[in-house]
């Protein structure tokens, strides 16, 4: 699979390893002094317990993998969570998870091969898959409380490429990943606020982002809002009928798209 440039809006390159400290802070203070038993809609069946468990869970996994620089699918996700016993503690507990990343992050090159599931076999992989795993969560949290979530526009850009390369890498834990098929159909999602434009092909046995050569290309669907919108869209945070964004074109190929695009 080709993938296009990362849209450049003249941004400095998003940190991930900074940020993933930055957007933890936010996560846990947005739970600090809540109801930590409130549910979490748009993760059904989930707590505000247990959104920051699974975080900070996740945080210490992907720090232990990148710590032992795997080069292979891991066989366990088996990892000492030092989980907290009571669910006033889980805050405190989940910045002290943003502290075993940036040890982890200190001790490893970006630069050093390793697995990983998606397209860019490096550790910083893992880096920027857990920023986006963060912030997402964050955002959940946030959306959970009646809050808007901010989210930088650099950062957003980053999220929604990471997101559209990496997809079509995740049918082994995202089954339905592997319908995405079309005979030659395209999806443009296009930002309103900036640069940041990606043309996603379906073919009858592939999908993946077009090349740059084909951005001219007339897509068969597309769907425009602020890289936030679309970041919160591609997740499954927004629907694309929803009022902060506008769309165009084949109704059925977008409805099949987010029906079969569940990360």
């Amino acid at each position: 699979m080709k993938t296009s440039p990362r849209p450049d809006d003249g941004s400095a390159p998003v940190d991930h390893r900074t940020q993933v400290a930055v957007e933890t802070a936010r996560l846990v203070a947005a739970v600090r002094d809540a109801d930590l038993t409130t549910p979490v809609p748009s993760c059904p069946g989930w707590t505000l317990t247990d959104l920051v468990k699974h975080t900070g869970s996740v945080q210490r996994w992907f720090s232990t993998l990148q710590r032992a620089a795997i080069q292979e699918p891991p066989q366990s996700r088996t990892v000492d969570l030092h989980l907290p016993d009571r669910h006033d503690e889980y805050p405190d507990w989940l910045t002290e998870s943003a502290t075993v990343a940036a040890g982890a992050f200190a001790a490893t090159d970006p630069r050093l091969p390793m697995w990983a599931w998606g397209a860019d076999q490096h550790a910083r992989f893992w880096a920027r898959r857990m920023l986006f795993e963060t912030l997402l969560h964050r955002a959940d949290a946030e959306l959970a409380l009646g809050l808007q979530p901010a989210i930088d526009r650099a950062v957003a850009v980053d999220g929604i490429d990471e997101f559209l390369v990496n997809l079509p890498f995740a049918a082994f834990f995202a089954p339905k990943v592997a319908n995405l098929r079309a005979p030659d159909r395209t999806i443009r999602f296009r930002a309103t606020d900036g640069d940041g434009d990606w043309l996603v092909r379906l073919r009858p046995d592939s999908f993946g982002l077009a090349t740059a050569s084909a951005d001219a290309h007339t897509a068969d669907a597309t769907i425009r809002g602020t890289a936030r919108d679309l970041l919160l869209l591609v997740y499954g945070r927004l629907h694309h009928d929803s009022t902060a964004l506008s769309h165009e074109g084949d109704d059925d190929l977008l409805t099949h798209w987010f029906a079969n695009s569940e990360f």
